[in-house]
């Protein structure tokens, strides 16, 4: 006899301990942070389509150039890793659960708080960060980045 399906309280998304959902909550965080990623490499293309038409300024292309990288690599390539780690790696091992799920799901929450304050940046008068993927110094420095990022 089938069971009937029971609706989950979200608030146990934010306190939960099972590897499942902690996978589930990478994977959804992110696919969110690509879409992002994927927006701003959208409005570079756009700037670069035709010639003379300035949809964005200097400023801001290097901040969405910056960004886009920043969060392609660190907030979407690498959690995408460890969301399919944590809902593979106990299932392969016949583990009931990871080692020590709280930590696992802090790791989580400072995670999604840390890329939620890099992207917020967009929202600073100064801008969000503006030193190119790699911050080299001759496009890094005062005169080519002269903001606070």
């Amino acid at each position: 006899m089938a069971h009937p399906a029971t609706r989950r309280n979200p608030l146990t998304w934010l306190t939960t301990t099972d590897h499942k959902t902690i996978g589930t909550l990478y994977l959804v965080t992110a696919f969110a942070f690509f879409c992002v990623g994927g927006l701003l490499a959208l409005l570079m293309r756009a700037e670069l389509a035709r010639p003379g038409h300035q949809l964005l300024s200097n400023e801001q292309f290097n901040q969405a150039f910056t960004m886009h990288g920043t969060i392609m690599l660190l907030m979407f390539a690498t959690p995408l890793f460890a969301g399919f780690a944590n809902w593979i790696m106990p299932l392969q091992i016949g583990a009931p659960d990871v080692a020590f799920p709280r930590l696992n799901m802090l790791a989580y929450w400072l995670y999604l708080f840390g890329s939620l304050i890099a992207v917020g940046g967009f929202l600073t008068p100064q801008g969000a960060a503006d030193f190119g993927w790699f911050g080299y110094v001759p496009l890094s420095d005062a005169v080519h980045s002269p903001g606070i990022g």
